[in-house]
């Protein structure tokens, strides 16, 4: 196949223009294009409104191809494969967010038949958790937003951008769109899945673990891990609906947990394994009219063929901190987060679609480990969970979210936000800065009107900011060596939760890496 890049298309392309642009870039006949397909797409803004695509395709000639030597392209596949081994180790995994998913789906295929432990529910079950909570407050601390099958990237908007670029995040993405997601995300620019069509996709590698030989136990805590001579033994586990306990043999142990699983940490402290404190960030949700992005994005509030504009801001103040946006969600709505009584925590979520009358974005303030006053390994934790609370506590105790306009909160003025708030179950409008840092809130005031001069409309005075963003990243690390062990032989710290990763697909890779290390030491 031939690779073909900056190749031109409108917004509203059809197979026709593609191929009448492959025949100019080419310069030959349609009757000698046998196939093509998208290696990436991008939109250019840079003549708002008048907006197009950028393509790099991948193209088969029928003939000719040795004429293109400089295009040559060799399609290659991602897909995780290897050569079974038989073991009659006890592989345990616990968590089946990302990194437990990827990491389980791997060691399935490498003939190793993992025992995954999660505290909460299978997809759909854990679904209508969620949406019983939104609706009548009452949480499942053991299956929410934060803990569940899938992870709390399940109620997200399924983004897949990261930073890194390497064959593992490749695989990801490959593997993702095998069990279910959208061709799209093998080629566009900034990839998506959705919070809808995630679930699916989480149940059919579930399915093929499954097959395979692995076997879950859902509604299933961790409780405690068996350690003999320094090295995993056992851990013991309990039923949340039932109560039951049991001993489960556990030669090795791969923690997946998220950034939410605080009674795991401090079971980690009490056994001794080493952690660190870990630089996070805290903040608000800021929700927009998804026009005024449009229009600052695009230049026009709407254009046809062409989905809900999102944005990625950042800024260094002169306080020495730093500003920016996160998990942007166009098209979305801000969701209820929380994982435990008596806190508030928010986060976004958008459907595939993405086709919400608003946008919502994280608005983060990086804090560091001398802003926790405190040399304990949990003390980012416990910094975390004070702001929760002071949270819940000021917006009435009853998981409602402290809310205020930009106006309001930067300037004092009298200003009434006139967006139609998303979050659910409600907003409770007072002054934010209770249940702020010091710092998040000087820093907010400061940064706000500086990415709005960036962005116009991205903090006008009618816009929303609700309380609190707080789990963007875990605020610890477990320690591990380059075999991505810890000092206990035989457990290995994987994915967000223990410090190593920002998102599905970083997770994802994270689980992966880890799994291939037990393979080659199998």
């Amino acid at each position: 196949m031939l690779k073909i890049e900056q190749v031109s298309l409108p917004i509203k392309y059809t197979d026709n223009d593609i191929l009448n642009q492959i025949c100019k870039v080419l310069k030959t006949t349609r009757e000698n294009i046998k196939q093509f397909e998208f290696l990436k797409l991008s939109v250019d803004a840079r003549k708002k409104p008048n907006l197009k695509y950028v393509a790099s395709l991948a193209v088969e000639l029928r003939n000719g191809e040795e004429n293109f030597g400089n295009l040559k392209f060799v399609k290659k596949s991602y897909a995780l494969k290897y050569k079974k081994k038989n073991t009659g180790k006890n592989i345990v995994v616990v968590g089946f967010g990302p990194s437990g998913m990827f990491a389980s789906l791997a060691l399935a295929r490498m003939g190793v038949k993992p025992l995954v432990i999660e505290q909460g529910k299978m997809v759909d079950e854990r679904a209508k958790d969620v949406e019983g909570f939104w609706k009548t407050r009452k949480l499942n601390v053991f299956s929410n937003v934060q803990f569940g099958e899938g992870g709390a990237g399940t109620f997200s908007d399924g983004k897949l951008n990261t930073n890194l670029n390497n064959d593992y995040c490749k695989s990801v993405i490959e593997e993702l769109h095998y069990f279910g997601a959208p061709k799209e995300i093998t080629y566009k620019n900034k990839p998506h899945i959705g919070s809808d069509k995630l679930k699916q996709v989480v149940k059919n590698i579930r399915e093929e673990i499954k097959q395979l030989g692995g076997k879950f136990l859902f509604s299933t805590k961790l409780v405690d891990i068996k350690i003999l001579a320094g090295q995993v033994n056992a851990v013991e586990v309990i039923n949340v609906e039932t109560n039951q306990k049991q001993i489960i043999k556990a030669d090795k142990l791969l923690l997946c947990v998220g950034h939410s699983a605080r009674d795991v940490f401090s079971l980690l402290k009490t056994k001794e394994v080493c952690l660190k404190q870990k630089p996070f960030a805290m903040g608000v949700r800021i929700e927009q009219k998804q026009s005024d992005i449009n229009l600052a994005q695009y230049g026009s509030e709407k254009i046809d063929g062409l989905g809900n504009a999102d944005y990625k801001l950042v800024e260094h103040l002169p306080n020495g901190r730093a500003i920016f946006t996160f998990c942007m969600c166009p098209g979305g709505e801000i969701v209820a987060s929380s994982s435990g009584e008596g806190e508030v925590v928010t986060n976004g979520m958008s459907l595939f679609a993405r086709d919400k009358e608003n946008a919502n974005s994280a608005v983060l303030v990086n804090i560091n480990p001398e802003d926790f006053d405190s040399d304990d390994v949990l003390a980012g934790v416990e910094y975390q969970e004070k702001y929760e609370r002071l949270a819940f506590k000021l917006a009435g105790e009853n998981f409602n979210a402290p809310a205020e306009s930009v106006g309001s909160f930067v300037y004092g003025k009298n200003v009434k936000s006139d967006i139609t708030p998303s979050y659910r179950p409600q907003l409770t409008f007072t002054k934010i800065e209770k249940c702020l840092p010091n710092l998040v809130s000087e820093s907010l005031k400061i940064g706000l009107p500086l990415l709005n001069k960036k962005m116009k409309g991205f903090a006008k005075d009618e816009n929303l900011l609700v309380a609190i963003e707080s789990r963007s990243s875990c605020p610890l690390t477990i320690v591990r060596d380059e075999n991505f062990e810890s000092n206990i032989k035989g457990l290995y710290p994987v994915g967000e939760g223990a410090g190593y990763a920002g998102g599905i697909v970083s997770s994802a890779q994270d689980g992966i890496k880890v799994a291939e290390s037990i393979y080659e030491n199998l």
